[in-house]
């Protein structure tokens, strides 16, 4: 049985954003496909030091809370690192382990230290790149940092995993890479997993009338999540269509600047930030509202898009990333705009909100198109990946 240590900065019930979720089912499916998974995480001084949940081992190294300020952020991932560096070491001296798994730069230190010291291939994930994040402006401190520890950390893994075609290329072109030494592994979705509260017209009746239209938008405020230009072209929809309610799910550096845009578009009475919430109340939005907005100016895949359609609610996406691979093109599954442009944004919004024969195809369509996005085919894809990897160490030894 291949024994796997998979590093993540976040695991459940420590969640900052999609990671966690990604790296647990990544993990529990494994665990149902036959390997042995350990998870190396940060713990909140509270939580279990090793517990198995699902079948899967977690190993939590107790963390102080993140600071927000991001050059502390990476001197405290500097020690974070150093912390699961160490508890890695004893781990090692308790199991044999045949994979080292790292999840992006936050956890490549620890990853690269112990594939070295347990004399195993080292496989990483990058979910996302600094680069892409902030436009490619990431020539000062600390951007410049993080994209260096990116670079060394693409050029050390002995395979390097990406969610979407569009990262994979992304990735090779800023790191130099071969496409072909990219392997492309998409994210999956669980649609039991997207559980909404029980009273729904309740819950939709805080936010807006049955004849008002509900429009969502869901996930970080952050500038490269694009929900300024959702924001701007709202107005002249509220206007034409009337009666158009907007809810904002989420927190991030750029909530400030989003409420303040609001107000001065003269969207204050229409809509709500409700700032960040937990998965329950996340899926049950998508089950009240009408439309969902994921209008990102980066996006490597859009789980946003996936769970809403699992959802049943039709969605709006960028033509941008990786969400012209989970969104394709020809209104087949869902909309697509200009990514960047607010004013055709604006137009596919007002398209779907008056036209209920074409939201009603939409959702028909993409409940069966999130069918090929299982977790099953993500593990079994992945310990493929781990079995070649080894067979490739054990030909080199």
């Amino acid at each position: 049985m291949t024994r796997v240590l998979m590093l993540s900065w976040e695991y459940p019930p420590v969640v900052e954003g999609g990671l966690a979720r990604h790296v647990r089912k990544l993990a529990e499916q494994l665990v149902a496909q036959g390997v042995d998974v350990h998870v190396l995480t940060r713990g909140d001084g509270e939580l279990a030091a090793e517990e198995e949940v699902a079948g899967v081992i977690v190993h939590r190294v107790p963390e102080p809370s993140r600071p927000g300020d991001l050059g502390e952020f990476v001197t405290w991932i500097e020690h974070m690192n150093a912390d699961m560096l160490a508890a890695g070491v004893e781990l090692g001296d308790r199991y044999d382990f045949d994979i080292v798994h790292g999840h992006d730069w936050l956890v490549f230190v620890a990853g690269d230290h112990l594939a070295n010291r347990f004399r195993c291939p080292l496989i990483v994930t990058i979910h996302a790149t600094e680069y892409g994040r902030h436009q490619g402006w990431v020539d000062k401190h600390p951007q410049s940092w993080i994209h260096g520890v990116e670079r060394s950390m693409a050029a050390r893994a002995d395979r390097l995993i990406t969610c979407s075609y569009y990262m994979r290329g992304h990735v090779a072109d800023i790191f130099d890479l071969e496409e072909q030494s990219v392997d492309v592994i998409a994210n999956g979705i669980d649609p039991l997993d997207l559980q909404p509260v029980d009273d729904l017209e309740a819950l939709r009746a805080n936010f807006a009338r049955p004849d008002e239209q509900l429009v969502i938008l869901v996930g970080r405020l952050v500038y490269e999540k694009g929900f300024q230009l959702a924001l701007e072209a709202l107005p002249p929809i509220i206007e034409r269509v009337g009666k158009v309610r907007f809810l904002v799910a989420g927190s991030g550096t750029h909530e400030a600047e989003l409420k303040k845009q609001a107000e001065e578009l003269g969207l204050s009475e229409s809509g709500t930030f409700l700032g960040w919430i937990g998965d329950d109340v996340l899926h049950s939005l998508y089950r009240i509202a009408d439309l969902c907005v994921i209008p990102s100016l980066y996006e490597p895949f859009g789980l946003v898009a996936l769970e809403a359609m699992a959802s049943g609610c039709p969605c709006i996406v960028a033509d941008t990333g990786g969400l012209r691979e989970v969104v394709p093109g020809g209104d087949r599954v869902g909309l697509r705009f200009n990514g960047g442009d607010a004013d055709h944004l604006g137009v596919m919004i007002e398209r779907m909100l008056t036209d209920t024969e074409l939201r009603e195809r939409l959702i028909a369509e993409a409940s069966e198109h999130v069918l090929g996005f299982d977790w099953v085919d993500v593990a079994r894809e992945t310990r493929e990946l781990y079995d070649e990897a080894l067979v490739a160490s054990r030909s080199e030894a």
